[in-house]
C-alpha cells in the first residue's frame, strides 16, 4: 500500500494561556513540544491506519518567543516512511489572538519519529510514502539524511561502550 503526504497531513491549534506560560509571560518551550508531537501523532495514526509511539525526537528549532494569547497552530505531514517507522515534520506558528491582519509568525520546527505498533506494542509495518510535489521530494531525501545521521550517531555509541 502506498500514500502520500496530503492523505494524513495534519493541522491543531489552540490559545496560548496563563498556565503554559513561563515567568518571562513566555509559553514553555515544552508546551509546544507537547503540541507538535500530539499533532505528529495524528499524523502517524492517520498514515499508519493504527496506533503510533513516539520513537525518538529528532530536532526541535525554536525560532521565536510565543506569548499568552497568541493563537498557536502547528502544521504537519510525513516526510518519510520506512518498514515500520515515519518522520513526521512540525510546522509551528502563532499569532496575536486580537489581529487577524498580522501574518503568522514561524516560531517552531521539529521532527519527531514514530513508531507504528499492533495490539500487543510490537511494530508493524506502514504504508510507502509516495512524495509528489518538489517539496515533498526534497523533505523526502531530507529525512533520510536525518535517518542516517542518527544510525550512524547510534553505531558510533554503541561501539564506545562496547
Amino acid at each position: 500500500m502506498t500514500r502520500t503526504a496530503s492523505f494524513s497531513r495534519v493541522s491543531l491549534g489552540i490559545l496560548a494561556g496563563p498556565a503554559e506560560a513561563n515567568l518571562l509571560g513566555n509559553v514553555h518551550g515544552g508546551e509546544i513540544m507537547k503540541l507538535a508531537d500530539s499533532t505528529a501523532g495524528a499524523v502517524a495514526y492517520r498514515h499508519s491506519d493504527g496506533p503510533a509511539v513516539t520513537a525518538a525526537m529528532d530536532e526541535m528549532t525554536f525560532l521565536e518567543p510565543v506569548h499568552v494569547g497568541d493563537i498557536i497552530k502547528t502544521y504537519a505531514q510525513v516526510n518519510w516512511a520506512g518498514r515500520s517507522s515515519m518522520e513526521i515534520g512540525v510546522r509551528v506558528e502563532a499569532q496575536p489572538w486580537g489581529s487577524a491582519a498580522d501574518e503568522p509568525l514561524h516560531v517552531a520546527s521539529a521532527y519527531f519519529v514514530f513508531v507504528a505498533i499492533d495490539d500487543t506494542g510490537a511494530s508493524r509495518s506502514v504504508p510507502t510514502l509516495v512524495p509528489e510535489s518538489p517539496d515533498e521530494i526534497r523533505r523526502h531525501r531530507e529525512a533520510e539524511i536525518r535517518r542516517a545521521h542518527r544510525l550512524a550517531r547510534k553505531t558510533e555509541i554503541d561501539l564506545g561502550r562496547e
